[in-house]
């Protein structure tokens, strides 16, 4: 199984790290490091977590406040968003649409 990540969802990442890397030198590395561990679960336990009522799967990070949101078809695993948990809830959820495969989860 593959992992493919969306522009839109590296775009967050890379602005989160950015984000937090002025709050305090270190902490985008942190929050980096959790980002990737959490994708590596993903890629592991993929099923693991429940179908949302809206068809994707979300991983919630242990320290800081986000999550990764994804889908996963016959062979990949889409990371559609790495999203602040507090702001404009599933606001990326239009990217699902625009999947090659158009995502199963």
């Amino acid at each position: 199984m593959k992992i493919a990540i969306v522009l839109e969802a590296e775009t967050e990442l890379r602005e989160s790290i950015e984000y937090y890397e002025l709050i305090n030198p270190g902490l985008g590395i942190r929050f980096k490091e959790e980002v990737r561990q959490a994708v590596a679960w993903i890629h592991e336990h993929f099923l693991l977590p429940r179908v949302r009522s809206k068809g994707y799967r979300r991983v919630n990070l242990k320290v800081f406040p986000h999550y990764i949101a994804y889908l996963a078809d016959e062979d990949t695993i889409w990371i559609l968003a790495v999203a602040h948990s507090r702001r404009r809830p599933e606001f990326w959820m239009e990217r699902k649409q625009r999947l090659p495969s158009n995502g199963k989860s």
